[in-house]
């Protein structure tokens, strides 16, 4: 037999319950005669005869009612589950998920997020914190979030932050033992504290800039870390120099806590952009939720 068109028992369904062709076909958009082929269509396919037709009246035969009752309520439940999939073009309801590493995360996403949370209860965020590169079509993300620098061609990218600095600090009282680095090459005679991050492949390299000269220091400290909230939390101990983004140690070099060298070296580079494969399709959450990390400049930002 060959495939049944869903729209073919649509229309058996719409006559049968209407008991006319007239009312059925009105139903439908459609005439008359289509919606006549049509089930007469349906009912060669079957080998059936689904429909009693007199002058006066149409019936289902009792083939036709035992269709009726076994795909009724499925077809119901089929364009249920398409009118709540179509509203979210145009109303913010949904699940929205977010892959990002973890200073994007507590940095940018988690303001917007709660923001957003008050704003549209209907909208779900879910944030995956991963310090590696997820894959974010494989594990079916709607989007990540990653440095400019990090982000394939292919994606689309809407930047979400200005451009950035990384940070040389230590504490006050670790500066009265040791003095402090006048170049990037002075840090090898420091106690450093390392961060093993998955998208380098291994140790965070430190990396400086000036006057045009680039130099990486490859830095193997007596502790090494996984996250920055920890190796911050050394540094803040006394336990060596840490090597962070420059928004982390800020608070603490304004209260005295840390004392930030080297800054001549340390070069802006892209911010934070959120990452997506397409333009096209995209629920009216997702939508707002672009729109509220969307970076509009230092004296703008998204609500």
């Amino acid at each position: 037999m060959s495939r049944i068109d869903l729209n073919d028992l649509d229309a058996f369904l719409a006559i049968a319950r209407e008991k006319s062709f007239t009312r059925a076909a009105a139903q439908l958009g459609v005439s008359q005669s289509a919606l006549s082929q049509t089930v007469r269509g349906l009912e060669e396919r079957l080998g059936l005869r689904l429909l009693a037709r007199t002058t006066r009246s149409v019936a289902p035969t009792e083939a036709g009612e035992r269709l009726m009752r076994a795909i009724g309520p499925h077809l119901e439940s089929v364009a249920d589950a398409l009118a709540a999939i179509g509203s979210l073009r145009d109303t913010p309801a949904g699940v929205v998920r977010i892959s990002a590493s973890e200073h994007a995360a507590n940095s940018v996403l988690y303001p917007a997020v709660a923001q957003l949370a008050r704003d549209y209860p209907e909208i779900a965020i879910e944030v995956c914190v991963d310090n590696a590169f997820a894959d974010i079509v494989a594990q079916r993300f709607d989007a990540g979030v990653r440095l400019g620098e990090q982000v394939e061609k292919d994606m689309v990218a809407v930047r979400v932050t200005p451009d950035m600095r990384m940070a040389i600090v230590g504490t006050p009282a670790y500066f009265e033992r040791f003095p402090p680095p006048q170049t990037p090459r002075d840090l090898t005679r420091h106690r450093c504290i390392a961060m093993r991050l998955p998208t380098f492949g291994g140790l965070l390299p430190w990396e400086f800039e000036k006057d045009g000269r680039e130099v990486t220091v490859r830095i193997e400290g007596a502790l090494t870390f996984n996250v920055m909230a920890m190796g911050l939390r050394a540094t803040l101990d006394g336990l060596g120099l840490g090597y962070c983004q420059a928004d982390l140690a800020a608070p603490h070099v304004a209260e005295g806590r840390l004392v930030s060298v080297l800054e001549d070296w340390c070069a802006p580079f892209p911010g934070y952009h959120l990452y997506y494969p397409s333009r096209r399709q995209h629920s009216a959450a997702f939508a707002v939720v672009v729109e509220a990390l969307r970076y509009r400049g230092p004296t703008q930002r998204a609500p």
